[in-house]
């Protein structure tokens, strides 16, 4: 499980610092309801070791998505 250090928003993304100082960051198109959510509800967020969780949202990020492409989120999913 990564240990988040932080989670913010800036531009239209979401990023993270891992503990060992690592920061990765996504487009928030992946991602409507924490799009159109507000900082409160944005700030309501759980770690598992899959990922992030935002439980009133129903919105859940693996950790792995912040490794994908910028790439349209249909894209990703027709990719072999």
């Amino acid at each position: 499980m990564e240990t988040i250090k932080g989670l913010w928003f800036e531009d239209g993304r979401i990023f993270i610092e891992t503990a060992q100082g690592k920061v990765l960051s996504q487009s928030m198109k992946f991602f409507p309801r924490l799009s159109k959510a507000n900082e409160v509800q944005r700030s309501e967020w759980s770690a598992s070791p899959f990922g992030l969780h935002w439980e009133k949202l129903d919105e859940d990020i693996s950790f792995e998505s912040f490794t994908w492409s910028d790439n349209d989120p249909l894209t990703l999913y027709h990719q072999a």
